[in-house]
Parts: structure tokens; sequence; C-alpha cells
């Protein structure tokens, strides 16, 4: 029998649910940021967009509204944080409403994505690239973390792909 954990898990999308072309934009989710990223399905990659650095829900959805006009994809990725045993974090449930707000707001498909180490790779890898300071890295964290999370879902969906 599986366990709760397992269960209150969305099931990975299928992989006819998506073109073979077009755009996504992933999103780290934070109380103070959200991190965007776009990737390509035809090519598989992701890449570090920007970051929303506004608070106020009207402000954050303004942004992203411009977002979507500019890159117009044909899907978007929230990263879902759960522990590193699969058990939900203290945001999974908000991670959850964004994403609904999302749909119900721009009428896309959006999906999930595990978000978990997706921050401490972001971080390892800024720094990897010579960005030494936190103040630096800090400024590029968020989007950095939603190319990892966008990337993952890629990879992943390349993987499940007949």
């Amino acid at each position: 029998m599986p366990d709760a954990a397992a269960a209150a898990r969305p099931a990975a999308p299928a992989p006819a649910a998506l073109p073979a072309r077009g755009t996504l934009l992933g999103f780290d989710f934070g109380l103070a940021r959200i991190g965007v990223a776009s990737g390509e399905l035809e090519t598989g990659h992701a890449s570090a967009l920007t970051t929303v650095h506004a608070e106020a829900n009207a402000e954050r959805f303004a942004a992203i509204a411009r977002l979507i006009a500019e890159w117009r994809p044909v899907a978007l990725v929230v990263g879902l944080p759960t522990h590193l045993d699969g058990r939900e974090h203290e945001l999974t449930a908000r991670c959850r409403r964004f994403a609904n707000q999302l749909h119900g707001r721009f009428a896309l498909p959006v999906f999930t994505a595990d978000e978990r180490l997706s921050s401490v790779a972001a971080e390892a890898g800024l720094a990897e690239a010579g960005r030494a300071g936190w103040r630096e890295r800090k400024a590029a964290l968020d989007a950095a973390a939603a190319r990892i999370i966008l990337q993952t879902f890629l990879d992943t969906r390349r993987h499940e792909r007949p």
C-alpha cells in the first residue's frame, strides 16, 4: 500500500500532454521573490530569466503577465518543495495555490516539479561560476533555482518519451 506522502504528490505529466515544440516558463515560488526561467521543449534546455521582486500579489501577477505576453509559453512549471523524505514542506500548499492561480489567470497548463535542493544546487553553481560574494549570488539565486527546476522537468520528460 503506498504511503500518504506518495499519494499526495501529483503524477508526472503524460508525455502527450505537451507539444513537441514550444516555450515553457518555470517558477521558483518564494514569499519575498519568485525566480523565473525559460525553457524550450524541442531542445530540452532551460535558462535563468529573471526574478520577480514584488511581494504584493497584484504586482507579482502583473510582472508574470508581462513575461507570458513576451515569451508566449505553451505551459508553465512550478517548483514544489518537499522535505528530502518526500513529506510536504511548509511552502508546499502555497506553491500548489500559486500553480492553481497561474492556471486560473492565464489559462495555460501548469505542471509541478520536484524542487528539492534546487536552491542549494543553484547557489553552488553560482559560486562555481565565480560569483564569490553572497550579495552577488543572492541577486541571481532565485532565477538560477527556477532554471534547475525547469531543467529537471525537461530532463524527466525527455526520459519518459517513447
